[in-house]
């Protein structure tokens, strides 16, 4: 993988802007952190060089000055709303989050359930925090918010939350999703302490879009396409532009809602507000750290051929309307990209249709192409991936890696004791045959060493396939996508 982001430099650039930020605001800074606090792949894909977990390192550098509060809606906690990434509740996904932010010794002070309008789930969840220890709180929406500016900053809006006491010069407010209700979170929080003689400020911390990145630059198209769900629209900030002279990026509902958060800003402090945009607020540094702006470019064309094979896999699975799969189609017309461009698509496809068989495709290092063919006992990407580690290995076609004494009792476990009625194995299952055999077979052993050689590889299979096995292929750090067809006409996929 080449290299186009420097991640050092962004790490000390980062910590030192943030520590300025704070300076400003009599030490004392809400800072509400968007996107993906751990696994930020996204950015890893776009900005090649980018470390996954830039965010919580940078975390790690001031965690003496750091506290964090994870903010959930009661909405998603009542719908049982799914990080989609992961496959897990939101309600669940927070449970982890306080986990491994305390693992990196960062201190989560408590949790916040907004919107909170008596929702069962959300009591039987504040419960289960409050009995494991944890400090939890609610805030009930407030009527006329955003526009009411009177009725929010009172004691009948902001004064009527609960206040959550914090210790630390940085407080950052974090969530497991959008929606949650950080900035609301962050505001509210404002009020309760410039009423207490406190005077603490805002910001906000967003990776994209990359704001002194022109608004059609590849990396924030990319970010348009991964966000079409949400609506998001990358925008020139017009009020940065009419207040310095000077264009820079931002998406539609920041700039949107900029002229009510100055207004309540200026409302809680009783000062005028030091920002002048919607940009202003934002600590991003990541536009300086770029080191290859055409390595950066061809990254974020790869993603965004990514993110359509992807949003038409999920339109086909009723996940997502047309207009947002249409959307991410015209995005990357916008970018001057053709299907042809994601090399790995078309040997999955041209051979499923001559084998008539499911088929995955996986390019490899050096740009070779491997395919595997669902028959028999592995399906597509079980195959595929085996013939792929044997290419790396050096290993024969003609060598049987996963021994049949290993393969029997798994298959009569699987298909007689847990009773499925599908015979093939998926991708986990041969993995952990080939782990079995490894033990004692030098041949699979070598087999399994090649396992990290495939980060950061492409993959493609000619049909979509489940969960479980995405969730492979993603740990593996390879970049996966489908052809948006069933594998059968059976109406129930899972």
């Amino acid at each position: 993988m080449k290299i186009g982001f420097d991640n050092d430099a962004y790490v000390k650039r980062q910590k030192k802007h943030i520590l300025e930020r704070i300076s400003c605001f009599n030490n004392k800074l809400y800072l509400e952190f968007g996107g993906k606090l751990f696994d930020d792949y996204h950015a890893a894909r776009v900005l090649p060089g980018f470390d996954v977990n830039n965010k919580i390192k940078l975390l790690q550098a001031l965690k003496d000055q750091t506290e964090i509060i994870i903010v959930i809606n009661a909405a998603d906690i009542e719908k049982n709303k799914i990080r989609a990434d992961i496959g897990i509740t939101y309600d669940q996904d927070v449970l982890r989050l306080i986990d491994n932010i305390r693992a990196m010794g960062l201190y989560v002070s408590s949790i916040l359930i907004s919107q909170y309008t008596d929702q069962p789930s959300a009591d039987v969840f504040k419960k289960k925090l409050e009995m494991r220890g944890e400090k939890a709180y609610i805030h009930r929406p407030i009527s006329g918010y955003p526009a009411d500016v009177d009725r929010i900053v009172s004691d009948e809006g902001y004064g009527s939350n609960e206040y959550i006491p914090t210790t630390r010069p940085l407080v950052v407010v974090t969530a497991p999703g959008p929606g949650s209700g950080k900035m609301a979170t962050c505001l509210s929080q404002l009020y309760h302490e410039n009423k207490r003689g406190v005077q603490a400020g805002y910001a906000k911390f967003e990776t994209f879009p990359i704001w002194n990145l022109p608004l059609k630059h590849p990396v924030n198209l990319a970010y348009e396409a991964a966000t079409a769900d949400l609506n998001d629209i990358n925008m020139i900030d017009p009020f940065h532009l009419d207040a310095y002279g000077v264009t820079t990026v931002n998406y539609n509902r920041d700039i949107e809602v900029f002229p009510v958060v100055k207004t309540i800003l200026e409302r809680v402090t009783g000062q005028e507000c030091i920002y002048k945009s919607p940009t202003d607020m934002g600590v991003n540094m990541a536009g300086y750290c770029i080191s290859d702006d055409e390595v950066v470019c061809e990254a974020s064309r790869q993603e965004i051929l990514r993110r359509y094979y992807n949003t038409w896999c999920d339109y086909k699975q009723g996940l997502v309307d047309i207009e947002t799969a249409r959307k991410v189609e015209l995005i990357m017309k916008q970018s001057g990209i053709s299907l042809e461009q994601r090399r790995v698509v078309a040997p999955a496809v041209e051979a499923a249709k001559q084998a008539d068989q499911p088929v995955m495709a996986i390019e490899l290092p050096d740009g070779t192409m491997i395919t595997g063919k669902g028959k028999g006992l592995l399906n597509a990407p079980a195959s595929a991936l085996l013939n792929a580690i044997k290419k790396l290995a050096g290993i024969s076609d003609s060598i049987l890696l996963i021994s049949p004494i290993v393969l029997e009792p798994m298959l009569k476990l699987k298909q007689k004791t847990l009773g499925s009625r599908n015979p093939a194995l998926n991708l986990e299952e041969v993995l952990i045959a080939l782990s079995i055999c490894a033990a004692t077979n030098p041949t699979a052993e070598l087999a399994m060493r090649q396992l990290d050689k495939l980060r950061n590889c492409e993959a493609h299979c000619s049909y979509m396939i489940l969960s479980g096995d995405r969730a492979i292929f993603r740990k593996l750090g390879m970049n996966l996508t489908c052809q948006p067809e069933f594998i059968s006409n059976n109406l129930y996929f899972g």
